[in-house]
């Protein structure tokens, strides 16, 4: 099974994310930061991790340039999920090391649609 660690400090954008990718079939983790993000992922890497960009502890930036680094780090296929709509913020992520990028809010058929972008049907 598909598995997805999903990064956001909103328990709804959590719960929310989790809905529509347990019906697309995934195996679903969750993170409240990007620190604990970090330490689920040297657990367990995910097939395919939901980042947000703006979080206390450690940002979405700071979690993606961190886990690019680690080991098997470079395997998971990261979607940023923000409300950061600037092509500057997109540059930024996609510099950083992020596959595909989501505006917050976002539906199933958006997600979903993002999800196949990055090689998961």
């Amino acid at each position: 099974m598909k598995s997805c660690l999903v990064i956001d400090d909103s328990r709804v954008i959590r719960k929310v994310s989790r809905h529509i990718l347990e019906a697309l079939g995934f195996a679903v983790e969750e993170a409240e930061n990007g620190r604990e993000g970090l330490d689920r992922c040297a657990g367990t890497m995910p097939d395919v991790i939901l980042l947000d960009w703006n979080m206390p502890v450690m940002t979405g930036i700071e979690f993606i340039t961190q886990l690019r680094k680690s080991p098997g780090g470079d395997q998971p296929k990261v979607v940023f999920c923000t409300t950061e709509n600037d092509v500057a913020h997109i540059r930024e992520a996609i510099s950083a090391g992020a596959d595909e990028y989501v505006m917050k809010p976002f539906d199933h058929e958006t997600l979903q649609i993002k999800l196949q972008l990055v090689g998961f049907e």
